[in-house]
């Protein structure tokens, strides 16, 4: 087929359109702008732009589908074209479930945990030699592409409730008509496309509603009050928790049939997402205990709670975190695997809710668990005009908090950051303003 993609550039579109490529379509992109790791991993398969930006003329009649992303306007050119000539607009979450409509799909969904529990599913799969589709959001070391399209009977998607593209504003996760349904839980977050608590919620109704209706099976996290409410009549649905641990020396430690099976992994929450990715092996028909003498050697995904650095006695982690829960599970999390060092907690606001002054105090108790907070907003950044220093320590309510707005004091700081029994944990959904974190530890 021949096929273009509309704002090539995003992490699952550019992946999307290396698969289509590799599997023997004519790919074609556009975009704007296209940052590292998108452009390098175009370029390598001689797919990247020819030119820069938008061009109606390389949309034709003999297109047989145009692919869309989020970053494209509705007043996109070559949107314009393509649907004033009628050539066939499909978003990638349309394209996926056109493509797996025959397949057994398994769907990933939640306000967090999304990829760290696909991460593992796929982890256990590739280990046992058990083929399956997959869409990801974010690499691990075992997979080279976060998209996978072969034609097998299976598929693994991470569903996620943002909307589908300019043109399709209902959530990618109702595309997929999942038989098997993972929801790790509900914490309203996307204020721009949900702008209460109750269109939030209403989003995984919707999806959980669908999946209840074609007697499909749902495994949601049992501590999730709004979960456990909505699917407790649910006969269909199972609930799991975290199975019992304990750390020694720094490791985490799981129990499993009188046996101790060491991770390298930590946080309740990635343990919670570990029973989540279990159910959903048990399903496949993989064994309790194959799935936990496999999942020992998994990592984790990219930026999600990644060791940057390891000294003596001090670490420095990234993490992708950006929303409340996220934020305050992975603060304790580290605090609770290292109880007796300091902790420095570096946030950078990027998300459109964190720059919403009315959602800012839902992040008052992400940072109980820190020593030190610091708090970094990008000056370039229009929304940041509206997020003073008064709101966000009104919002926050650290003793040891501070504000910093400007690049060059963040890079001060992690100058002069001392390994001397404390951690540094910096989360961000962005880049902190492009800097280079390898150049400091």
């Amino acid at each position: 087929m021949r096929i273009h993609f509309i704002a090539i550039g995003g992490a699952i579109m550019h992946s999307l359109a290396i698969e289509l490529h590799n599997n023997g379509h004519l790919v074609t992109g556009s975009d704007d702008v296209i940052y590292d790791p998108a452009k390098s991993n175009l370029l390598k398969h001689g797919i990247f732009p020819k030119y820069d930006g938008w061009n109606d003329n390389i949309i034709t009649r003999d297109l047989d589908m145009v692919i869309i992303g989020m970053h494209a306007r509705l007043n996109n050119p070559e949107l314009l074209k393509a649907q004033k000539i009628g050539v066939n607009i499909l978003s990638f979450p349309e394209f996926i479930w056109q493509y797996s409509q025959n397949k057994k799909r398994i769907v990933i969904a939640g306000s967090h945990g999304k990829t760290t529990i696909t991460s593992m599913i796929l982890h256990v799969l590739n280990i046992n030699n058990i083929q399956a589709d997959y869409l990801l959001g974010a690499k691990i070391k075992s997979l080279t592409n976060l998209v996978s399209l072969k034609n097998h009977n299976l598929i693994i998607i991470e569903g996620d409730e943002y909307f589908s593209s300019p043109i399709d504003q209902s959530p990618k996760f109702l595309h997929y008509n999942p038989d098997v349904l993972v929801v790790s839980g509900v914490s309203w977050d996307h204020i721009n496309v949900f702008p209460t608590l109750a269109s939030y919620e209403n989003a995984f109704k919707s999806i959980i509603d669908g999946v209840i209706k074609s007697e499909g099976d749902i495994y949601y996290y049992q501590k999730d009050s709004f979960l456990s409410n909505y699917l407790k009549y649910n006969v269909n649905s199972k609930s799991y928790l975290q199975t019992d641990y304990e750390i020694k020396d720094e490791v985490v430690y799981i129990h499993y049939n009188r046996e101790k099976i060491p991770l390298k992994i930590f946080g309740n929450h990635n343990l919670q997402n570990l029973e989540a990715a279990k159910l959903v092996c048990l399903k496949l028909g993989i064994s309790e205990a194959i799935f936990y003498s496999s999942i020992q050697s998994f990592e984790g995904a990219n930026n999600r709670l990644s060791l940057v650095k390891k000294y003596v006695d001090s670490c420095v982690y990234r993490d992708f975190a950006h929303s409340p829960s996220k934020v305050l599970a992975t603060v304790n999390a580290v605090k609770e695997l290292y109880p007796d060092r300091q902790l420095i907690s570096c946030f950078e606001l990027h998300t459109f809710s964190s720059f919403n002054s009315g959602f800012l105090n839902h992040y008052e108790k992400s940072f109980v668990n820190s020593d030190e907070v610091w708090v970094y907003i990008d000056p370039a950044k229009k929304k940041s005009k509206n997020i003073t220093s008064h709101l966000i320590s009104s919002a926050i309510k650290h003793n040891n908090l501070k504000i910093i707005n400007d690049k060059t004091e963040l890079k001060s700081l992690l100058n002069d950051f001392m390994p001397c029994n404390n951690n540094l944990l910096l989360m961000s959904s962005g880049t902190f303003s492009g800097l280079d974190l390898e150049e400091y530890f």
